[in-house]
């Protein structure tokens, strides 16, 4: 009995040690546990090695891929240009050549179709141009973009290029790249007069000889959005002065500024003469004079002191001249203070309910009420001064105001609430940007109104009084053509109730009229901002995108007359997104009914809404690297 059990025994070894719990038996020893040191060494030149593998095969892909941009062959030998492009034939009131056909239209099969489509031709290189550009659809129109620079400036941070936190390249896009999305065509030159009757553009072009060339350029739907030039506001003097409106501008300023600290620094330079010369001033205190101030204030304070004299940091002052009663007077008053009690913390002056009556070689003179109300004449030396105070027609646009009577705004081109000027033929000429205002006059259109009523009644509009149900007829009418007036129509009961002043239960013309007035006149102009333009030139791209679908069944119904515009897409509404603004190492931001206003953190929000904002990847790219190297080498204090 005894083998039976060790055979017995055996079995239930085997059945107990199962293949997967049986363990080879080696002679070899068992590893050794490394200790900690090795083991840190050994992960630090693992991943160092790892890295340098990675960024070895980022940098061979970066080689390889410039390898690719270059091109040796001669590709384009016989290109088609059309005999109407390089002789145009001559007509117009001026007898000028008119530009039928342009150089490039057969330049690729995509251009060759766009020749028989619509021609649009858009004025200017702005906001409102490159959000239109890009909201267009590639191949609808015959697209044609003239200006008298050839890219787009991304304004809301030019003032920091003034003072080398950002390069001047980094603010702007090739406007031919944008252009060539739609299959457009770029001409750098300059609008002078609009036939309106004919649809031709006059255009001014210089040659390589200097001398100016006109011509015409036909179109059936023209956008002007040629911007707004400085205000001066009849202040003389002004020659003396800097102003911010282009990416030249930025680097007179830059230069300007770099020279009087470096005339500062000379022995020959008396006390008095080095004061006046590191005086700024800043006319205007709106967000562009009140981030240049910021901007400047902290070159002056960060870098100057490390490369300059230090005698220059005790003896140098920035000013900011402001006619209202507060500094960023359309933002928050909460915001408005803080960012006084920000300059005042750094020693920037800022002198309220002020007005500059003259600005000399060398001083300024303007006007302050004193404790007692009264007006005293002050003067304020400089070595700089910066003119930031509103924005005034061009002469393009003034001329187009003189020649249509409709135009009585003397700031700006007044268009409806479609975008269209006023006084042209409808449909063919659109505003967009700070050369235009969008004109409400709600009480003048009562009478359109209310004969359409009349009409549906049979009755006199004049003489004819309405109930209730048709005031929220009528009140709907205006909401869809003024969409402006919206928040000040939601309680169509009270306003009917406030108005109907005799308690009849009706509203005759007179109570009607005075109750649209009094709306009409709590409308205010829209902001001349980049965001205005932005969401005008979007509006208009998206209409054009409607109307050019609709177009076929429009000439098939032989539909080329009435409001199109009206019948196709909605009237524009502006929605305010928010402001925000710069004041030196701190931001604030002003969104609606939500303000709020810090430091450091507040300005790398601010920094990341305008790199959101901005154009291209290629510009995000250098905002990038023109941040990190102020960080690490600090601003260029050199001027060229």
């Amino acid at each position: 009995m005894q083998p039976t059990r060790t055979r017995s025994s055996k079995a239930a070894a085997q059945s107990i040690l199962t293949p997967r719990l049986l363990r080879s038996i080696s002679s070899q020893p068992l590893p050794t546990r490394r200790g900690p040191v090795f083991r840190f060494f050994y992960r630090c030149f693992a991943y160092t090695g790892g890295f340098i593998l990675v960024a070895g095969g980022l940098v061979l892909a970066f080689f390889v891929y410039d390898a690719s941009t270059y091109r040796e062959d001669l590709s384009y030998t016989d290109i088609p240009v059309s005999k109407d492009a390089l002789y145009p034939r001559r007509g117009g009131p001026k007898n000028l050549p008119i530009a039928d056909t342009l150089v490039d239209d057969d330049d690729s099969p995509e251009n060759t179709r766009a020749k028989n489509k619509p021609k649009l031709v858009v004025l200017g290189s702005g906001w409102g141009s490159v959000a239109l550009l890009k909201q267009l659809h590639p191949e609808e129109y015959h697209v044609t973009v003239v200006s008298p620079v050839n890219y787009f400036l991304f304004t809301p941070m030019l003032p920091s290029a003034t003072v080398g936190t950002l390069e001047l390249r980094s603010l702007v896009e090739p406007i031919r790249r944008i252009v060539q999305r739609v299959k457009g065509h770029f001409l750098r030159a300059e609008a002078v007069d609009v036939e309106l009757s004919e649809r031709l553009l006059e255009v001014k072009q210089t040659d390589a000889a200097g001398e100016h060339r006109h011509f015409y350029l036909p179109y059936d739907k023209l956008v002007i959005g040629v911007g707004s030039t400085t205000n001066p506001h009849g202040v003389s003097g002004l020659e003396n002065c800097h102003f911010l409106k282009d990416i030249e501008d930025a680097g007179k300023i830059r230069n300007k500024i770099l020279q009087n600290l470096e005339h500062a620094c000379l022995p020959t330079t008396m006390d008095e003469e080095r004061r006046r010369l590191l005086s700024f001033v800043v006319c205007g205190g709106g967000p562009t004079g009140v981030e240049f101030a910021a901007e400047l204030f902290d070159l002056l304070n960060e870098d100057m002191g490390r490369s300059f004299p230090k005698i220059l940091r005790n003896e140098v002052s920035v000013h900011v001249i402001q006619s209202r009663g507060h500094i960023l007077n359309t933002y928050d008053e909460a915001l408005s203070k803080f960012a006084e009690a920000r300059f005042a913390h750094d020693q920037v002056e800022v002198l309220t309910n002020s007005r500059v009556k003259e600005v000399r070689p060398d001083k300024i003179l303007f006007t302050q009420k004193d404790d007692n109300g009264e007006t005293i004449t002050k003067e304020l030396p400089h070595g700089f001064c910066l003119w930031s105070t509103g924005v005034a027609q061009t002469e393009f646009c003034k001329k187009i105001a003189a020649n249509l009577d409709v135009q009585t705004n003397r700031h700006a081109l007044e268009t409806d609430t479609h975008l269209r000027l006023n006084g042209a033929p409808l449909g063919s000429v659109y505003a967009i940007g700070d050369c235009s205002t969008v004109q409400n006059n709600i009480a003048d259109h009562l009478v359109s109104f209310l004969r359409t009523l009349a009409y549906e009644k049979g009755k006199d509009p004049e003489k004819m009084i309405i109930s209730f149900k048709e005031w929220r007829g009528v009140a709907q009418r205006v909401k869809k053509r003024f969409p402006q007036a919206s928040d000040h129509l939601r309680r169509l009961d009270k306003l009917f109730e406030q108005y109907d002043k005799d308690k009849s239960g009706t509203l005759d013309f007179g109570e009607l009229h005075e109750l649209l007035k009094q709306i009409d006149s709590k409308l205010t102009s829209l902001p001349a901002t980049a965001q205005r333009a932005h969401q005008q030139g979007q509006y208009l791209g998206r209409k054009f995108n409607k109307l050019a679908q609709a177009a076929p069944g429009m000439q098939a119904n032989q539909m080329d007359y009435g409001d199109l515009d009206d019948a196709v897409y909605k009237a524009f509404v502006y929605k305010h997104l928010g402001s925000l603004a710069y004041i030196g190492n701190s931001a604030v931001f002003d969104f609606g009914g939500l303000s709020f206003s810090g430091g450091l953190l507040a300005v790398y929000l601010w920094r990341s809404v305008y790199f959101a904002q901005s154009v291209s990847f290629r510009t995000r790219v250098l905002l990038a690297m023109d941040w990190s190297k102020r960080a690490m080498f600090g601003r260029d204090l050199m001027n060229y």
